[in-house]
């Protein structure tokens, strides 16, 4: 940070005004003494802005949406630098070892074969293996903190989870889940406007051809798909609503059976989906899904004292806000 410090410092000496002007406009908050940059700010949002700016086409409202991503983008930036000064402070940072052991698991649990594999896989996803290093090791301190002073917070109750059933049930009850298969076209999330462009026009072309009458969707999706179910025939089983990402849950269960979507818009690029299936589910017996219930309640309890425990530091901490 001082060396950061003293970059800005040697901007203002040689630019001047002009430089005082630029120097403002890139910083969007001042956590204690510690900056965040507008760009860090940006590069946050980019995924859910271009997500937005897919989905939404009314002008007002994209713009209306684009405030919100970027406040939500950067209280949330805040919130870390927050507790990353706690980390510090707690002494609970995470030692080469426990990284090299959580990359690794990252890399079996992603069948990454070798080196190269995972990081292409991270390249996928915007990262370096060094930026990616840093994110990881950053989360685990975070979750490190949040072991000792959340989860002891955290407490599920039978009610709670009876509660929770009653609740499953009746989302369950009458529900469908979804047999699919999907061709894609990457394209990165941080990708500029042409390219989008580009791939949503390779998508559409792809979605004509796969309406033609007699086309194999199975065979197509072997040709042309570049996800890594494309040797499957872009085959994804059957999956209930929550597992899938929500833009592509809302097409695949509004899709009837044999019929196929126009491009849909993930943070993996467009995908033309095609429904196989639909069937009903048998809504599962408390015992069998209790496990999952708590889980699921555990987690939501700790967002919310996580989220509790953020504006607390806040609140203690010198925060200015300056966009």
């Amino acid at each position: 940070m001082k060396k950061l410090m003293g970059t800005m410092v040697a901007a203002l000496l040689l630019s001047g005004a002009a430089a005082r002007a630029e120097l403002v406009d890139r910083v969007a908050a001042v956590v204690n003494k510690d900056v965040i940059a507008l760009s860090e700010v940006e590069k946050r949002a980019a995924p859910e802005l271009a997500r937005a700016g897919q989905q939404e086409r009314d002008p007002a409202r994209r713009a209306e949406l684009r405030t919100r991503i970027i406040k939500g983008s950067l209280d949330a930036l805040i919130g870390e630098k927050l507790m990353e000064e706690q980390i510090q402070e707690l002494g609970l940072g995470v030692t080469d070892a426990e990284l090299e052991a959580a990359m690794a698991d990252v890399r079996r649990q992603n069948n990454a074969a070798d080196d190269a594999a995972f990081e292409r896989l991270l390249a996928s996803e915007g990262f370096t293996l060094a930026a990616y290093k840093d994110f990881l090791r950053k989360q685990m301190g975070r979750m490190k903190l949040v072991q000792m002073r959340v989860s002891p917070k955290v407490k599920v109750s039978e009610e709670d989870l009876k509660a929770a059933y009653t609740q499953y049930s009746k989302m369950e009850s009458g529900d469908s889940e979804v047999h699919a298969r999907h061709i894609l076209v990457q394209v990165d999330p941080n990708a500029p406007a042409d390219k989008v462009e580009a791939a949503r026009k390779k998508a559409e072309a792809l979605a004509a051809e796969a309406r033609k009458p007699g086309v194999d969707f199975v065979a197509l999706a072997k040709a042309k798909s570049e996800g890594p179910s494309a040797a499957d025939g872009g085959d994804l089983g059957f999956f209930k609503r929550g597992v899938m990402v929500p833009a592509f849950e809302r097409v695949a269960f509004s899709l009837n059976e044999g019929e196929v979507s126009e491009p849909v818009r993930t943070q993996f690029g467009w995908h033309i989906l095609k429904v196989e299936e639909k069937r009903a589910v048998d809504v599962a017996p408390f015992e069998q899904v209790k496990g999952e219930l708590e889980a699921k309640l555990k987690m939501q309890k700790t967002e919310k004292y996580v989220e509790q425990y953020v504006q607390e530091l806040r609140q203690k901490a010198s925060v200015e806000v300056k966009m």
